[in-house]
């Protein structure tokens, strides 16, 4: 009784009654989407008799959640964790397959997807690991560790070829990022974006020249020494040069980036001397960023055509501009926004969405869920709704900083991050600003194991703020 009145007393109210608007107005913007005039009825045989079913398990998950002691989640965090990873290693092997993913486990008429649940055995690992008292986020083991934690459970579900969810586990690296990682890593992964990108749309030998120059630029700024970086230019065109000559009279059809690599083979040696005898780190750092570079842009293509799936290559290359193809790969997105669009400003009104009654948007319940509340509620509707997330969002932030528990405070950050990922990836795939990967948007989307994960995630957070001037470790 008396651990009752503690919760009642000290959870964050604000945020519950926010989870609950939000879950309403996901389940009646469900409603509008999959009911039929003709066919009015609460049935569990409709998607919306199915949810309200999904959305009362989920409060008596939130309450259980609320009621678990807190050093549980710390205590069993490794458990909880390798738990998950196994259940996603069976699923892997023996799960039922829905939409071409392969990452569902079937228990009679339920359909439970681990990799929702993943997340959340993942962000408690995560934080238990960054909340030790030697954690230090500038030491590369950590950080190895940091990535192990985070990116294990992507290859499983990677594996599963579900690549929507296996890519929410980098949305983690922001509570790295809170808690001091390195500003590289992020630069380092804005460049790695960058040159997928590029490496689908120009040929491989100008993103050469592209990375040589940006790593000319570096060293320029690093070392602000003229007459070093013409030698550097020097030894690099000479090479490249000689070798240009030599395969234009021996082998005429060879690719053009073929004597680049020699140059480059040849050069590389003649930096890493140089700052080795100099001892400058940060320039031999620049030169293996460099040659990384480049190797992960011939990486690109065998990742682009064995790795993917075929419909996500066409969806990536619909975004790009590569192919414009409105009846197959770019369907889902033209009618999305055809949706949105008609909304206008104010909405068709609640029920009377035309795309979404005619059925013109697939999916409309689930990944795009969005265009139903653009098409009846409009560009207020919108707005109000990103509203709503944005303060979710805020009040995470504000709840993770002021637990007096490490712990907490990287769990929290986890919560948001990942909320904060699903939110804007799901809306940008709906505008056509965002490949279309399959993933819900929170307390929205239908589907059971959405809700359950988001919740659980959620209430483990709140638990853990009731306790926050415990030192939970």
């Amino acid at each position: 009784m008396e651990q009752k009145s503690n919760i009642l007393r000290n959870i964050d109210w604000f945020t519950v009654v926010l989870y609950l608007l939000l879950v309403t107005l996901g389940w009646f913007n469900i409603y509008s989407a999959s009911y039929s005039p003709d066919h009015i009825s609460f049935s569990l045989d409709t998607r919306y008799g199915r949810q309200l079913m999904w959305i009362g398990a989920a409060l008596i998950i939130g309450t259980v959640m609320l009621l678990t002691d807190s050093k549980f989640y710390t205590t069993f965090a490794e458990l909880i964790y390798g738990t998950l990873m196994l259940v996603l290693l069976c699923v892997l092997l023996f799960g039922a397959s829905v939409n071409g993913a392969k990452s569902w486990i079937v228990l009679g008429p339920i359909q439970i997807q681990p990799a929702e649940f993943a997340k959340i055995a993942a962000s408690l690992l995560l934080a238990k690991c960054m909340s030790r008292y030697n954690f230090n986020p500038a030491q590369f083991r950590w950080g190895i560790s940091i990535l192990a934690i985070c990116f294990t459970p992507s290859v499983f579900i990677l594996l599963q070829n579900d690549t929507g969810s296996a890519l929410v586990f980098a949305s983690l690296l922001l509570a790295y990022f809170r808690e001091g990682m390195r500003p590289i890593y992020f630069i380092l992964g804005l460049i790695a974006l960058a040159i997928f990108i590029l490496s689908l749309l120009i040929d491989i030998s100008i993103i050469i020249i592209i990375i040589e120059l940006m790593a000319f630029v570096a060293f320029y700024i690093l070392r602000d020494k003229p007459k070093e970086l013409f030698i550097a230019l020097a030894v690099l065109a000479a090479t490249t040069g000689i070798a240009y000559i030599a395969f234009h009279f021996l082998l005429p059809d060879a690719p053009h980036y073929i004597p680049q690599l020699i140059g480059i083979a040849v050069s590389v040696p003649f930096y890493l001397l140089y700052t080795y005898r100099y001892r400058l780190r940060k320039i031999a750092t620049v030169v293996g960023i460099a040659v990384a570079s480049i190797g992960f842009a011939f990486s690109v293509g065998y990742f682009f055509n064995n790795v993917l799936a075929p419909h996500q290559r066409a969806r990536i290359n619909h975004l790009l501009g590569i192919e414009v193809d409105l009846k197959g790969a770019g369907y889902n997105v033209h009618q999305s926004m055809i949706a949105i669009g008609s909304g206008g400003l104010t909405g068709k009104g609640y029920l009377q969405g035309t795309q979404t009654k005619f059925k013109f948007v697939p999916e409309q319940s689930t990944d795009f869920i969005f265009c139903t509340i653009g098409e009846e509620w409009g560009f207020v509707g919108t707005t109000a709704l990103l509203a709503l997330f944005l303060i979710l969002l805020l009040r995470l932030i504000f709840l993770a900083e002021r637990q007096k528990s490490k712990f907490s405070r990287i769990y929290g950050y986890c919560v948001a991050s990942i909320m904060f990922f699903h939110i804007v990836v799901n809306i940008g795939m709906t505008i056509g600003l965002m490949p279309v990967i399959g993933i819900p948007l929170p307390f929205f989307s239908y589907g059971g194991s959405s809700l359950w994960g988001f919740t659980m995630l959620l209430f483990i957070f709140l638990k853990l703020d009731c306790n926050r001037m415990e030192l939970i470790t």
